[in-house]
């Protein structure tokens, strides 16, 4: 990677309805709000910031990129998750077994239809 360019700071996330979604990722997801400003939502993932934003165009968005969080136990999370009313798309699954792990994934998605992951790595027995 170039010189400076080895961190990431900040990740767009665009949506409709601004409030609707930082109340969802804060109470919902339990994810901790950094501030608002007009129009967005700041919220801190693990030093990275998502910036939850409307779209440039006052049009509806297309889609974002999948939001995969990590989890330290895939299954416990989930079992959180649900009892806040996240419906999952997708139960956890291993998608691969790695020499030192088993990787993880869970499905979901958020109130606008976009689609959010949960990823585990589990170390093996």
């Amino acid at each position: 990677m170039a010189e400076g360019l080895s961190t990431l700071r900040q990740i767009s996330y665009v949506v409709n309805d601004v409030q609707r979604m930082s109340e969802y990722f804060e109470n919902t997801l339990r994810i901790k709000k950094l501030f608002d400003a007009p129009g967005m939502s700041f919220f801190d993932l693990g030093g990275v910031r998502l910036m939850m934003t409307l779209p440039a165009d006052n049009n509806a968005h297309l889609g974002n990129s999948v939001l995969y969080f990590a989890a330290t136990d895939i299954d416990a999370s989930v079992a959180a998750l649900k009892l806040a009313g996240v419906v999952f798309e997708r139960e956890p699954f291993m998608v691969a077994r790695l020499p030192d792990h088993e990787f993880w994934l869970a499905f979901f998605r958020d109130p606008e239809n976009n689609l959010l992951a949960l990823s585990c790595e589990k170390p093996l027995s």
